[in-house]
Protein backbone atom coordinates (compact mmCIF):
# COMPACT_ATOMS: atom_id res chain seq x y z
CA UNK A 1 0.00 0.00 0.00
CA UNK A 2 1.20 3.64 -1.08
CA UNK A 3 0.20 5.99 1.20
CA UNK A 4 -0.37 10.18 0.52
CA UNK A 5 3.09 11.82 1.95
CA UNK A 6 2.65 12.50 5.48
CA UNK A 7 2.37 16.37 5.16
CA UNK A 8 -0.84 15.80 3.66
CA UNK A 9 -2.15 13.36 6.27
CA UNK A 10 -1.66 15.89 9.11
CA UNK A 11 -3.24 18.71 7.35
CA UNK A 12 -6.65 16.30 6.79
CA UNK A 13 -6.24 15.39 10.19
CA UNK A 14 -5.64 19.09 11.53
CA UNK A 15 -9.19 19.76 9.48
CA UNK A 16 -10.84 16.84 11.12
CA UNK A 17 -9.69 17.26 15.04
CA UNK A 18 -7.79 13.73 13.95
CA UNK A 19 -4.62 12.19 15.02
CA UNK A 20 -1.79 9.94 13.99
CA UNK A 21 -0.19 7.21 16.68
CA UNK A 22 3.73 7.45 16.26
CA UNK A 23 5.32 4.95 17.41
CA UNK A 24 8.95 3.84 18.45
CA UNK A 25 10.27 -0.25 17.39
CA UNK A 26 13.27 -1.48 18.07
CA UNK A 27 13.65 -5.69 16.85
CA UNK A 28 11.55 -7.81 14.58
CA UNK A 29 9.52 -8.18 17.45
CA UNK A 30 8.05 -5.50 18.42
CA UNK A 31 7.33 -4.17 14.68
CA UNK A 32 5.28 -6.75 13.84
CA UNK A 33 3.44 -5.96 17.39
CA UNK A 34 2.67 -2.60 15.93
CA UNK A 35 1.60 -3.44 12.40
CA UNK A 36 -0.26 -6.10 13.96
CA UNK A 37 -2.73 -3.87 15.72
CA UNK A 38 -2.83 -1.22 13.43
CA UNK A 39 -4.20 -3.84 10.78
CA UNK A 40 -6.39 -5.29 13.41
CA UNK A 41 -7.17 -1.68 14.22
CA UNK A 42 -7.44 -0.88 10.62
CA UNK A 43 -5.35 2.39 11.57
CA UNK A 44 -3.05 3.74 9.63
CA UNK A 45 0.59 4.40 11.88
CA UNK A 46 3.60 5.90 11.80
CA UNK A 47 6.80 4.26 12.28
CA UNK A 48 9.75 5.72 14.40
CA UNK A 49 13.46 5.01 14.26
CA UNK A 50 16.01 6.60 16.15
CA UNK A 51 19.54 6.99 16.22
CA UNK A 52 20.21 4.24 19.06
CA UNK A 53 17.66 1.71 17.05
CA UNK A 54 19.31 2.35 13.78
CA UNK A 55 22.74 1.92 15.26
CA UNK A 56 21.16 -1.81 16.55
CA UNK A 57 19.61 -3.24 13.62
CA UNK A 58 21.38 -0.96 10.67
CA UNK A 59 19.30 1.37 8.45
CA UNK A 60 18.89 -0.29 5.52
CA UNK A 61 17.48 -3.54 7.41
CA UNK A 62 15.32 -1.28 9.53
CA UNK A 63 13.80 0.52 6.67
CA UNK A 64 13.05 -2.60 4.82
CA UNK A 65 11.73 -4.74 7.57
CA UNK A 66 9.32 -1.88 7.60
CA UNK A 67 7.98 -1.36 4.59
CA UNK A 68 7.53 -5.02 4.55
CA UNK A 69 5.87 -5.47 7.45
CA UNK A 70 3.65 -2.66 6.48
CA UNK A 71 3.03 -4.57 3.18
CA UNK A 72 2.38 -7.79 4.58
CA UNK A 73 -0.37 -6.39 7.25
CA UNK A 74 -2.25 -3.85 4.50
CA UNK A 75 -1.41 -0.72 6.64
CA UNK A 76 -0.99 2.30 5.55
CA UNK A 77 2.12 3.64 7.54
CA UNK A 78 4.95 5.93 7.13
CA UNK A 79 8.91 5.88 8.46
CA UNK A 80 10.11 8.54 10.74
CA UNK A 81 13.48 9.21 12.14
CA UNK A 82 12.79 10.53 15.71
CA UNK A 83 14.57 13.01 17.57
CA UNK A 84 17.94 13.49 15.38
CA UNK A 85 20.61 15.85 16.13
CA UNK A 86 23.19 15.25 12.97
CA UNK A 87 22.10 16.61 9.65
CA UNK A 88 25.13 13.48 7.88
CA UNK A 89 22.09 11.03 9.45
CA UNK A 90 19.12 13.00 8.15
CA UNK A 91 20.17 12.93 5.06
CA UNK A 92 21.13 9.25 4.66
CA UNK A 93 17.43 8.50 6.13
CA UNK A 94 16.23 10.76 3.46
CA UNK A 95 18.70 8.30 0.98
CA UNK A 96 17.22 5.50 2.26
CA UNK A 97 13.78 6.22 1.17
CA UNK A 98 12.27 7.62 4.79
CA UNK A 99 8.87 9.31 4.11
CA UNK A 100 9.44 11.82 7.53
CA UNK A 101 12.37 13.39 9.49
CA UNK A 102 12.73 15.11 13.49
CA UNK A 103 15.71 17.50 13.89
CA UNK A 104 15.92 18.15 17.18
CA UNK A 105 17.99 21.42 17.56
CA UNK A 106 15.40 22.33 20.69
CA UNK A 107 18.09 22.74 23.28
CA UNK A 108 19.89 25.55 21.47
CA UNK A 109 18.38 29.27 21.64
CA UNK A 110 15.83 29.80 19.53
CA UNK A 111 17.34 31.43 16.34
CA UNK A 112 19.96 28.60 16.28
CA UNK A 113 17.32 26.19 16.40
CA UNK A 114 15.66 28.29 13.59
CA UNK A 115 18.36 27.69 11.37
CA UNK A 116 19.30 24.24 12.35
CA UNK A 117 15.60 23.89 11.05
CA UNK A 118 15.93 25.70 7.72
CA UNK A 119 18.45 23.74 6.87
CA UNK A 120 16.82 20.24 7.36
CA UNK A 121 13.64 21.98 5.80
CA UNK A 122 15.37 22.67 2.30
CA UNK A 123 17.38 19.66 2.01
CA UNK A 124 14.16 17.32 2.84
CA UNK A 125 12.42 19.08 -0.13
CA UNK A 126 14.39 17.62 -2.80
CA UNK A 127 12.44 14.36 -1.28
CA UNK A 128 9.28 15.24 -0.67
CA UNK A 129 9.44 14.61 3.04
CA UNK A 130 8.04 15.77 6.10
CA UNK A 131 9.83 17.74 8.18
CA UNK A 132 9.47 18.04 11.80
CA UNK A 133 10.94 19.95 14.80
CA UNK A 134 10.64 21.04 18.48
CA UNK A 135 10.32 23.85 20.43
CA UNK A 136 10.80 24.17 23.78
CA UNK A 137 11.95 21.46 26.91
CA UNK A 138 10.67 18.43 26.57
CA UNK A 139 12.57 16.36 29.22
CA UNK A 140 14.51 13.39 27.51
CA UNK A 141 15.43 9.57 29.43
CA UNK A 142 17.53 11.19 32.65
CA UNK A 143 16.75 14.57 32.19
CA UNK A 144 15.15 16.49 34.87
CA UNK A 145 10.90 16.94 34.59
CA UNK A 146 11.06 19.91 37.20
CA UNK A 147 12.91 21.96 33.97
CA UNK A 148 10.50 24.41 32.74
CA UNK A 149 10.46 25.58 29.59
CA UNK A 150 7.38 25.94 27.97
CA UNK A 151 6.48 26.93 24.40
CA UNK A 152 5.63 30.09 24.11
CA UNK A 153 2.68 30.48 21.49
CA UNK A 154 4.60 33.66 19.40
CA UNK A 155 8.10 31.60 19.34
CA UNK A 156 5.85 28.78 17.76
CA UNK A 157 4.36 31.10 15.31
CA UNK A 158 7.51 32.59 14.45
CA UNK A 159 9.19 29.00 14.06
CA UNK A 160 6.85 27.73 11.97
CA UNK A 161 6.57 30.99 9.80
CA UNK A 162 10.43 31.15 9.56
CA UNK A 163 11.48 27.45 9.71
CA UNK A 164 8.60 26.27 7.01
CA UNK A 165 8.30 22.97 8.83
CA UNK A 166 5.27 20.70 8.49
CA UNK A 167 4.77 19.54 12.19
CA UNK A 168 6.03 21.03 15.41
CA UNK A 169 6.35 19.25 18.65
CA UNK A 170 5.35 21.50 21.59
CA UNK A 171 6.31 22.03 25.43
CA UNK A 172 3.50 21.55 27.15
CA UNK A 173 3.98 19.46 30.09
CA UNK A 174 4.96 15.51 28.75
CA UNK A 175 8.38 14.24 29.42
CA UNK A 176 10.44 11.44 27.72
CA UNK A 177 10.14 7.80 29.50
CA UNK A 178 8.69 7.22 32.67
CA UNK A 179 6.58 9.65 35.02
CA UNK A 180 7.30 10.14 38.91
CA UNK A 181 3.78 11.34 39.07
CA UNK A 182 0.46 11.80 36.56
CA UNK A 183 1.33 14.63 34.31
CA UNK A 184 -0.67 18.05 34.01
CA UNK A 185 -0.72 18.91 30.59
CA UNK A 186 -0.83 22.71 29.96
CA UNK A 187 -3.85 22.35 27.77
CA UNK A 188 -4.85 25.98 27.63
CA UNK A 189 -1.07 27.05 26.90
CA UNK A 190 -1.85 23.99 23.63
CA UNK A 191 -5.07 25.70 22.55
CA UNK A 192 -2.96 29.35 22.35
CA UNK A 193 -0.52 27.94 20.55
CA UNK A 194 -3.30 25.83 17.98
CA UNK A 195 -4.40 29.50 17.38
CA UNK A 196 -1.54 30.70 15.79
CA UNK A 197 0.03 28.34 13.59
CA UNK A 198 -1.00 26.20 11.03
CA UNK A 199 1.56 23.53 11.63
CA UNK A 200 0.73 19.98 12.89
CA UNK A 201 1.13 19.66 16.44
CA UNK A 202 2.72 17.04 18.12
CA UNK A 203 2.31 15.41 21.57
CA UNK A 204 6.16 13.90 22.78
CA UNK A 205 6.19 11.83 25.78
CA UNK A 206 2.53 9.71 24.88
CA UNK A 207 3.42 7.21 27.29
CA UNK A 208 1.61 7.29 30.99
CA UNK A 209 -0.66 10.04 29.59
CA UNK A 210 -3.93 9.45 31.02
CA UNK A 211 -6.59 8.64 28.05
CA UNK A 212 -8.59 11.11 29.01
CA UNK A 213 -5.74 13.93 28.47
CA UNK A 214 -4.76 12.66 25.19
CA UNK A 215 -8.61 13.10 24.18
CA UNK A 216 -8.53 16.34 24.75
CA UNK A 217 -5.11 17.14 23.38
CA UNK A 218 -6.29 16.01 20.33
CA UNK A 219 -9.61 17.40 20.60
CA UNK A 220 -7.05 20.99 21.29
CA UNK A 221 -4.95 20.61 17.45
CA UNK A 222 -2.63 17.52 18.38
CA UNK A 223 -2.36 15.59 15.53
CA UNK A 224 0.80 13.18 16.36
CA UNK A 225 1.34 11.64 19.22
CA UNK A 226 4.57 9.60 20.01
CA UNK A 227 4.38 6.31 21.87
CA UNK A 228 7.91 4.62 22.60
CA UNK A 229 8.51 4.32 26.20
CA UNK A 230 5.08 2.02 27.30
CA UNK A 231 6.16 -0.58 24.13
CA UNK A 232 9.88 -0.91 25.66
CA UNK A 233 8.18 -1.49 29.19
CA UNK A 234 5.14 -3.97 28.45
CA UNK A 235 7.49 -6.34 25.87
CA UNK A 236 10.07 -6.40 28.78
CA UNK A 237 8.16 -7.19 31.80
CA UNK A 238 6.28 -9.97 29.24
CA UNK A 239 9.33 -11.65 28.21
CA UNK A 240 11.29 -11.36 31.69
CA UNK A 241 8.13 -13.37 33.38
CA UNK A 242 7.51 -15.84 29.98
CA UNK A 243 11.34 -16.70 31.15
CA UNK A 244 11.21 -16.99 34.36
CA UNK A 245 8.17 -19.32 34.03
CA UNK A 246 9.73 -21.53 31.26
CA UNK A 247 13.20 -23.52 30.89
CA UNK A 248 12.33 -23.08 26.49
CA UNK A 249 15.37 -21.88 24.62
CA UNK A 250 13.16 -21.79 21.76
CA UNK A 251 12.85 -17.79 20.68
CA UNK A 252 9.74 -18.24 18.60
CA UNK A 253 7.91 -19.54 21.50
CA UNK A 254 9.43 -17.34 24.23
CA UNK A 255 8.90 -13.65 22.35
CA UNK A 256 4.62 -14.44 21.03
CA UNK A 257 3.41 -13.78 24.41
CA UNK A 258 5.64 -10.19 24.69
CA UNK A 259 4.61 -9.15 21.08
CA UNK A 260 0.77 -10.18 21.86
CA UNK A 261 1.19 -7.81 24.86
CA UNK A 262 2.91 -4.55 22.92
CA UNK A 263 -0.09 -5.64 20.25
CA UNK A 264 -2.64 -4.94 23.22
CA UNK A 265 -1.36 -1.45 24.05
CA UNK A 266 -1.09 -0.04 20.58
CA UNK A 267 -4.15 -1.53 20.30
CA UNK A 268 -5.96 0.45 22.82
CA UNK A 269 -3.66 3.66 21.91
CA UNK A 270 -5.30 3.23 18.59
CA UNK A 271 -8.38 2.99 19.92
CA UNK A 272 -8.13 6.80 21.57
CA UNK A 273 -6.43 8.25 18.68
CA UNK A 274 -9.16 7.16 16.69
CA UNK A 275 -11.72 8.60 18.83
CA UNK A 276 -13.15 5.22 20.21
Amino acid sequence: MIPMNLQTKLQILQEAKGCLLATNFYNFETLRAVVQAASGQQQPIILQLTKSSIDYMGLSIAVKMARAALEEFGVEGWIHLDHADSYDLIHKCLDEGFDSVMIDASEKPINENIAITQKVVKLAQNYGANVEAELGYIAKLGQSNEKIGFTEPGDAARFSEETGINALAVAIGSAHGFYDKEPLLDLERLSRIKAVTKTALVLHGGSGIPDNTLREAINRGICKINLATEIKNIFMLTLKDSLINSNDIDLRKVFPPAIQAVTRLVGQKLEIVAGN
